[in-house]
């Protein structure tokens, strides 16, 4: 990647079948080893099926390497104990556990959680440990499955679709909480919010049709109206994501989250 060193994360030729139908069609996407990557596309053009092909969750050909290590052949669970955390679209909380109980189910019993990260990062979740996740607000709830992500030293966090269906004010708790962990570990999100991604990635990849259709800054694209609107059909770019003063400190944090 120019000027990034060698990506984390090189995907080649990604092709996956399902039903008797290709869903994938040669996906080549390059993920930095820092900061945020993008992942953009109009609905359906295979943005989630190319997660789920990373992590081994439905059938694939190609090459996807990690660190130089490739993983297609390998089950999911052993490319998770290779170093990715995934987020998932519904994010995948316990809503009838408490957060430290949520924290405690993602432990894979290898070495040491890294609670002290999650804690430096995600204060309220240290405050809001005996809080059943299901009070939460969609950001708060979105710190408990990133959170869990940043558990057991992984390499990369896959971010799908962190803000679908938020509504605005917790949209921006999103970004201030893939802001902080994109400090720690680099983040592939897979993103419709344009304002999201103009505000954290540093490069992104567009897919069209199952297949890569630009690869570049996330500043060149976003910068060309021209481009967006042909590779994602927006008319013009979104207002910015703003910067929240300070997090949230209800007493239980639940907000609307549409």
């Amino acid at each position: 990647m120019s000027g990034d060193g060698e990506p984390l994360l090189a995907v080649r030729g990604l092709r996956v079948l399902i039903g008797g139908r290709h869903i994938l069609h040669g996906v080549d996407l390059d993920v930095a080893p820092h900061g945020v990557t993008a992942l953009l596309g109009r609905n359906g053009a295979g943005k989630t099926t190319t997660v789920r092909g990373i992590l081994g969750l439905v059938p694939r050909t190609g090459s996807v390497r990690l660190a130089g290590e490739e993983t297609v052949g390998l089950p999911t669970h052993a490319v998770v104990r290779r170093g990715i955390g995934y987020a998932p679209e519904d994010r995948g909380v316990f809503a009838g556990l408490t957060v430290a109980e949520n924290l405690r189910l993602a432990e894979r019993g290898e070495g040491r959680p890294d609670y002290p990260l999650v804690h430096e990062l995600f204060p309220e979740l240290r405050a809001r440990a005996h809080q059943l996740a299901g009070t939460l607000s969609g950001g708060q709830q979105q710190m408990v499955a990133i959170g869990r992500t940043l558990l057991n030293g992984n390499r990369l966090i896959v971010a799908d679709e962190p803000t679908k269906g938020l509504a605005p004010r917790v949209v921006t708790e999103v970004a201030r909480v893939l802001e902080r962990a994109a400090e720690a570990v680099p983040v592939l999100l897979v993103e419709q919010n344009l304002a999201m991604v103009r505000r954290l990635a540093t490069h992104c990849v567009v897919l069209a049709d199952g297949r890569t259709a630009h690869q570049g800054p996330a500043a060149g694209l976003l910068g060309d109206a021209e481009a967006t609107r042909r590779l994602l059909g927006v008319g013009r770019a979104a207002p910015p994501v703003p910067t929240p003063a300070a997090p949230s400190t209800g007493a239980t944090g639940k907000e609307a989250d549409a």
